[in-house]
């Protein structure tokens, strides 16, 4: 199984007037073409997507969509409170004991969470690895997903993954 961990893309400004509540508030413009762009890199390099879980927060949710999209909607798009933030990696991997996937995973969600998951799925503790917005890393196992059993495949930032983007239109 491949797990992708994708952070959301760039949302507006926190403003409590514009969105009393936090969990609406919506990828920008720019962030949504930037999500998309790299999404599409992001399925030149894991074509195999199945499943797509996301936060509940609408600017995760849309990044889901683009990711949905791009894969002309091959994937199934399930919610999980386990990716909203201050959920924890524990709830996670709770929600992934579940899938049988034999193909990739896809977690969109949100800093720091999905970084400390990444050290947990790789090294067995909550280490650090910051993704950027739109950025993802990719990590595999052999059979299913446990703390410290994880291999990364790769971890992009967000330009590289619009560059597979660019290469693929062109190919």
């Amino acid at each position: 199984m491949r797990l992708v961990l994708l952070r959301h893309g760039a949302a507006g400004t926190r403003d409590p007037l514009s969105w009393p509540d936090d969990r609406e508030r919506p990828l920008t413009e720019k962030g949504l073409a930037r999500t998309q762009r790299g999404c599409d890199g992001l399925v030149r390099l894991e074509p195999e997507i199945a499943l797509v879980l996301t936060s509940p927060l609408r600017r995760s949710a849309q990044t889901a969509e683009c990711l949905r999209g791009v894969l002309d909607g091959a994937a199934r798009v399930r919610v999980t409170e386990a990716l909203a933030p201050g959920g924890t990696w524990r709830d996670v991997l709770g929600e992934l004991e579940s899938i049988v996937e034999t193909s990739t995973v896809v977690l969109v969600g949100h800093e720091p969470d999905l970084g400390k998951l990444a050290g947990v799925l790789l090294f067995g503790a909550p280490a650090a690895l910051p993704l950027r917005k739109a950025g993802a890393c990719c990590i595999e196992f052999e059979t299913r997903c446990a703390p410290g059993k994880g291999r990364m495949r790769w971890f992009l930032p967000p330009r590289a993954l619009r560059r597979f983007a660019r290469q693929r239109s062109t190919a």
